[in-house]
């Protein structure tokens, strides 16, 4: 580098410019790199930042030990380069370890994303309502995500947690989960178990999806403590849970049932806000007005 700037040196902070600028090329080409991966495997890059961020820390830190490789091989000492050399083979090693890690990491979100996806055909295979229903909030919750300007991490929880809110339907009767008419006190309290037979399926997948089990259990809390299972109230339920509560509710106000019509996006929007406060969260609901 410092034979491109002029020849060597010994004032090698005259040149720090194109030092700093062929290192951010090669951070802008390793991102880049990352993010083609990631869109080839069809998901997105955003919740993996912060662990590349802190990889290119590491590389930061480590960079001026190239200038002091390049300082030591002035023509009075040529072979001077030679004593960093087993240095410089170990920090390439971690070099490699390190971009395996971050294909892993992506690869594996692509696995998780992959499972919840099949998972979701599951549901919609069992019950064609519950699967397209479950779609439409994913798309409800990640607009109402965005609005908050919500981090990456928690926009990936709450995509799952949408689309498998539901997924514990599967073992709910279907003549309860179909029924045209109003359910009475003993199949309200089957239906009721659908949240925390959903988290026990999401536990047995483990790794994200188990985390997300408990979100999915928390979806039919209300903010004034009377939801369900656990009677939580206010932000002791997850926000994830929240968001997904509100849009969940607006998609089936305005769907279609066997027991009743659709309302309009207008009278649902409408419902919404005259239950902020009670059954939804007032915040979650204003932004999802905003984005409806």
């Amino acid at each position: 580098m410092l034979v491109a700037a002029g020849g060597p040196s010994p004032d090698w902070r005259a040149h720090w410019p194109l030092f700093a600028a062929a290192l951010a090329a090669q951070f802008t080409f390793d991102l880049g790199s990352s993010a083609a991966r990631a869109a080839s495997l069809g998901v997105s890059i955003r919740p993996h930042l912060p662990a590349a961020g802190l990889a290119y820390l590491v590389d930061l830190a480590l960079a001026p030990l190239g200038l002091l490789v390049s300082y030591a091989a002035f023509p009075d000492r040529p072979f001077a380069f030679l004593l960093a050399l087993p240095l410089l083979g170990l920090i390439g090693f971690f070099a490699g370890e390190r971009r395996a890690r971050v294909d892993h990491v992506v690869e594996l979100g692509h696995a998780y994303r992959g499972t919840a996806l099949l998972l979701g055909d599951v549901v919609e295979a069992d019950d064609a309502y519950t699967g397209s229903h479950s779609r439409h909030v994913v798309d409800l919750v990640l607009s109402v995500c965005d609005r908050m300007e919500l981090g990456p991490k928690i926009r990936r929880d709450a995509e799952f947690t949408a689309l498998l809110h539901d997924v514990g339907k599967i073992r709910i009767p279907a003549e309860i989960i179909n029924k045209p008419g109003k359910l009475d006190a003993d199949e309200r309290a089957v239906i009721e178990q659908h949240t925390v037979e959903g988290e026990k399926m999401l536990e047995k997948v483990g790794g994200v999806l188990g985390e997300v089990g408990h979100l999915v259990r928390s979806c039919h809390e209300r903010w004034d403590g009377g939801g369900y299972p656990d009677r939580l109230a206010g932000e002791a339920i997850p926000l994830v849970a929240r968001i997904v509560c509100a849009c969940d509710a607006f998609s089936a106000m305005t769907t279609d049932r066997p027991y009743r019509k659709a309302m309009s996006e207008v009278e649902a929007l409408a419902e919404l806000q005259r239950c902020a406060g009670t059954q939804f969260d007032p915040a979650v609901i204003d932004a999802l007005v905003a984005v409806s």
